[in-house]
């Protein structure tokens, strides 16, 4: 028990040395910002696949204490945010939990995190980050419109437009932070999981993207805000337009990603080439309305077990 005791403490130093490296580097090299942060949560992760929660969570706190030493108090969101993906990602490891589980829970755990930093930068230092970047993206695209406004071809956009548009990012903000959130844990996942496994760690695996089958409720929660917007109607600015609106936007995003999933499984089962999935996902985004619909369709009506039938 003694040996055991030492060897997690000395492991849990190297791993909060390694923490405190990349957070140091992420705060001083500008070039490396990002992937620095990237690899953050991989020594967290580690030592929490190898050792109980509790000693974990003291390995956390300490490498988040000693990144403000080495890098200042302007470095602690983002040591809070990645330590805590660090520990959730090593915990679910630990447990044998699916790779479903593991990203759902990462992705919880970093919006937890960011309304959390969110919260305390507006009440603590009075600093509304969302307003701010807003306000920047106002006078950046306002700017643009000035510069390219008498090249030929060019199609003006009115103060009255910009002001709907703007109107409409503002109160899509919690959809825009949660696919944000989600998207963010969805890399590091993806980037850490394979380091992970080249560690020694047993790590789960997902199936492949073609497979992907999402619960037919959302199917049921698409045509209920349908519903909402059919016949209640609700007035623009209202809770209950913020919430449709809100909703209506992260399932278009699962519906968009369920309809290119359909595509990528016609294409394999037709033994096309990977380079076809490529141009496919790509003119996806043009064509959002229609695989939206072929997501429905999907979730509907067992669509691929035609296909299956129909390859056979």
């Amino acid at each position: 028990m003694p040996n055991n005791q030492t060897k997690a403490l000395v492991q849990g130093s190297m791993m909060v040395a390694i923490f405190t490296i990349l957070m140091t580097m992420s705060a001083y090299i500008p070039f490396i910002f990002m992937i620095a942060l990237l690899f953050a949560p991989l020594p967290i992760a580690w030592y929490c696949a190898n050792y109980k929660r509790s000693s974990s969570i003291l390995v956390a706190i300490v490498g988040c204490l000693l990144t403000i030493l080495t890098s200042g108090i302007f470095m602690l969101p983002f040591a809070f945010i990645m330590a805590l993906l660090g520990v959730v990602i090593g915990d679910a490891i630990r447990l044998r939990k699916s790779k479903l589980f593991l990203f759902m829970s990462s992705g919880i755990a970093m919006l937890f995190s960011s309304a959390l930093v969110y919260l305390c930068y507006m009440f603590i230092a009075g600093i509304n980050i969302v307003q701010i970047s807003l306000d920047i993206a106002r006078k950046s695209y306002e700017k643009s419109i000035e510069m390219t406004k008498d090249l030929p071809g060019q199609l003006t956009i009115t103060p009255e437009q910009l002001d709907i548009m703007f109107k409409t990012m503002e109160l899509t903000v919690p959809a825009t932070i949660t696919i944000t959130a989600f998207l963010g844990a969805f890399v590091v996942v993806t980037v850490n999981i394979p380091l992970l496994k080249r560690l020694g760690l047993t790590v789960p695996k997902f199936a492949p993207f073609q497979e992907m089958r999402l619960p037919r409720a959302i199917l049921w929660y698409y045509m209920a805000v349908l519903t909402i917007n059919l016949f209640i109607r609700p007035e623009s600015g209202s809770m209950l337009d913020v919430i449709v609106l809100n909703i209506s936007y992260i399932l278009w995003i699962l519906l968009i990603l369920q309809g290119i999933s359909l595509i990528h499984y016609f294409i394999a089962s037709k033994g096309m080439p990977n380079a076809v999935k490529w141009i496919a996902t790509i003119l996806a985004i043009p064509l959002s309305s229609f695989i939206i619909l072929l997501g429905i369709i999907d979730l509907g009506f067992d669509v691929r077990s035609l296909m299956k039938g129909k390859t056979k």
